[in-house]
């Protein structure tokens, strides 16, 4: 599936509240499926996609759920620069490294232990 109108201008805006608030970023991650890739491409142009960011809701991808965080959780720890990365993933990602529910298109920021330090609701 790919993003709704709605979703693209959330994507837009998304990157332009980083452009505009001068926020650096090293680089951008993305999940493999459609949507998060057209987000990634919409908000940064310039991303990498790993599957470890890949949506594990359905019954079909349940299995994948621990070795995906595992993933997650080791290349964070072994990512040692203190610059900025931005992972463009799916709500079951993020609520369950975050133990956090986020909103579609909200910015939500953590820290290398996955600890939730904020968030951002963009005015789409």
């Amino acid at each position: 599936r790919n993003l709704s109108d709605e979703g693209r201008n959330q994507a837009k805006n998304i990157g332009k509240f980083f452009r505009e608030n001068n926020i650096p970023i090293f680089k951008v991650f993305s999940s493999e499926w459609c949507r998060c890739k057209e987000t990634a491409k919409l908000a940064f142009t310039n991303f990498e996609t790993k599957d470890f960011l890949n949506s594990f809701f359905s019954a079909e991808f349940a299995k994948n759920r621990d070795k995906q965080m595992l993933d997650l959780k080791n290349f964070v720890v072994k990512f040692k620069d203190n610059e900025n990365l931005i992972f463009v993933t799916h709500f079951v990602v993020i609520s369950e490294a975050l133990d956090y529910s986020p909103s579609s298109g909200e910015i939500v920021i953590a820290d290398k232990n996955f600890n939730k330090i904020g968030s951002i609701e963009i005015d789409f």
